[in-house]
């Protein structure tokens, strides 16, 4: 059994997973209305909540009430990774008489059930202190220096890195020793950077793993890998100068701990929506470009590795053991969500789940929970549980009145659950498919008894894998270099259809052998004037049969390149009127 949380106006309940979906004994319903946080310890085995009167921690496996804290203002709940500190934050408020407040960051001992510290904090965003995996350092950031504590001593800071004004930090995952990514935005015509640097050799520039600077950053999002040999920051501006796109711009660049930096190419513009590592660390896939969005996974070299072509979707979840990769369309997307096997590159499944606003993997890697959440959508609220095969396990709605905030599954350590061999064979379920019925297009009441017909707006992209294309350890191409490919392979085409067409001509007589391959076949009036404008406007139709077959091979055409295909026709009725001798 797989329980997961689900948090509403009904109050907290956990369901048991796949295949009971009864509500579970093991954790007794609160039914307060003020239900404000959750959160699972990273093993699973605790789980804490605040109903608006006390903050609770249960042991889920033996099903007992292990601390209660008064803290009824609490909205914020983090465990530590060992389960030794659980974390509150609530919302800081100032003493009257402009004095400081009470410190709203609480740190607490869950064996003892006393107060570590109290801190200050005055912002929600990043209010958590960090900590690496084993416990033996924690951070927070505090007036733009990075603080570190060793093995939960909080009375004594045991070292800062400062810098100019770090805004954001992140530590690595993983086994000692922990890695620290910094971010400083830049000022005063001073360039943004990411420096990486191995706790506690914080001593400069120098003593830096690596370093990244770049212009257009008002914020960034920094990725460790589960390795922590790599990260990937994902830069980006709050408005586009050119006014491209409304979502501002990105940028996306990997960053080694070996000292390695680019900028990762992609080779469709517009808006990066989602960037994740595989839990193989040795890949990452980014869903980018003006929509229908391209997707595409990369390895560290950052070299394309397979393109799954475009389509409606702006997310990417793989698995929790990395074998499969969900490509969703969420928000203002329709639901769409692609499952792909990325050991062979297959599609499995193409499910839809409508109006979803949340998705989360089961740490088996076999089910998924897709959700309508509030505030984000008041209506229709409920979850769905999918085998990733397309089939609906379980569904359910709340009553019309009452709404639904969060659902998550419970975690649990790597290794507990084994990876097992892909289906591509839809799971058998008792529930009908969930695949909505097509919209139709209008049509008005003079076209609708007469065929339809297609009217695409664009094409979408076939998937390729590009591994045989790129031989092995070559460098991406960049945008130029793909953009002359594409017109030297679509002339290359050209060329040869307009050959084929030859051969297969049986009425044509053969060219002499000394005459040039483009030389337009001499026609002659006894008009040297005539000959002349015949013999260019033969020039100017061949030229128009070139643009037409680069066009039938998928290449975007100029607007000028457009017009003059338009004046075919009225070419090919000079042509004949000048051979008549009109």
């Amino acid at each position: 059994l797989f329980p997961f949380p689900v948090r509403g106006s009904e109050g907290l309940y956990m369901v048991n997973g796949p295949p009971s979906f009864t509500e579970s004994t093991a954790f007794q319903r609160d039914s307060g209305k003020n239900c404000k946080a959750v959160a699972f310890s990273k093993d699973g085995s605790l789980f804490a909540w605040c109903n608006g009167e006390r903050v609770n921690v249960v042991n889920v496996t033996r099903a007992e009430l292990l601390r209660s804290f008064d803290l009824p203002k609490a909205v914020c709940l983090e465990f530590s990774p060992k389960n030794n500190v659980l974390a509150t934050w609530q919302a800081y408020a100032a003493g009257k008489d402009g004095t400081s407040g009470v410190p709203n960051l609480q740190l607490h001992d869950l064996k003892t059930g006393k107060c570590l510290k109290s801190f200050i904090q005055k912002k929600m965003q990043n209010w958590c202190p960090c900590w690496a995996d084993d416990e033996s350092i924690c951070a927070r950031n505090v007036n733009n220096e990075v603080h570190f504590f060793e093995n939960n001593n909080f009375s004594t800071i045991a070292n800062k890195l400062h810098l100019q004004k770090v805004s954001d930090f992140v530590l690595s995952p993983g086994a000692q020793p922990t890695k620290v990514a910094v971010y400083v935005p830049g000022s005063k015509g001073a360039p943004s950077f990411v420096r990486l640097y191995q706790y506690p050799n914080f001593g400069g520039p120098q003593s830096a793993l690596a370093n990244k600077s770049f212009f257009k950053a008002d914020k960034v999002t920094m990725l460790w890998n589960k390795k922590a040999t790599a990260l990937l920051v994902v830069a980006s501006t709050e408005v586009d100068k050119t006014g491209a796109s409304y979502y501002g711009e990105q940028t996306l660049h990997y960053m080694g701990a070996n000292g390695e930096s680019a900028v990762v190419q992609l080779p469709k513009n517009g808006p990066i929506y989602d960037v994740a590592w595989s839990p193989n660390s040795v890949e990452f896939c980014a869903v980018y470009g003006f929509m229908p969005a391209k997707a595409t996974i990369f390895n560290l070299k950052c070299d394309p590795v397979f393109d799954f072509g475009t389509g409606p979707r702006n997310a990417a979840y793989y698995s929790p053991h990395g074998h499969i990769l969900v490509l969703a369309g969420f928000g203002n997307l329709r639901g769409q969500m692609e499952v792909w096997d990325v050991k062979n590159y297959k599609l499995i499944s193409k499910p839809v789940a409508s109006d979803s606003t949340c998705f989360a993997w089961c740490p088996d890697g076999e089910h998924i929970v897709t959700a309508t959440c509030a505030p984000r959508l008041r209506v229709g609220n409920g979850y769905k549980v999918w085998h990733y095969t397309g089939s609906v396990l379980h569904s359910c709605e709340v009553p019309p009145n009452e709404e639904m905030w969060q659902v998550f599954w419970q975690p649990f350590l790597d290794g507990v659950f084994p990876e097992r061999a892909v289906r591509y064979q839809a799971v058998p379920s008792e529930l009908p498919s969930a695949e909505p019925k097509p919209a139709q297009a209008y049509r008005p009441p003079a076209l609708r008894n007469k065929p339809v017909t297609s009217s695409k707006l664009h094409e979408d992209e076939p998937p390729q894998n590009m591994k045989p294309q790129l031989g092995g350890g070559d460098k991406p191409l960049s945008k130029t270099a793909l953009k002359n490919q594409r017109k030297h392979e679509a002339k290359k085409a050209a060329k040869q259809e307009a050959k084929a067409d030859m051969n297969q001509s049986p009425g044509q007589t053969q060219a002499p052998q000394n005459t040039p391959r483009n030389a337009v076949p001499a026609t002659t009036t006894g008009d040297p004037e005539v000959d002349k404008k015949i013999k260019n406007l033969k020039k100017k139709l061949k030229a128009i049969e070139q643009l037409k077959e680069q066009a039938a091979a998928g290449k975007q055409l100029e607007k000028n390149q457009v017009e003059k295909i338009q004046k075919e026709a009225a070419l090919l009725k000079e042509l004949e009127d000048l051979e008549l001798g009109v």
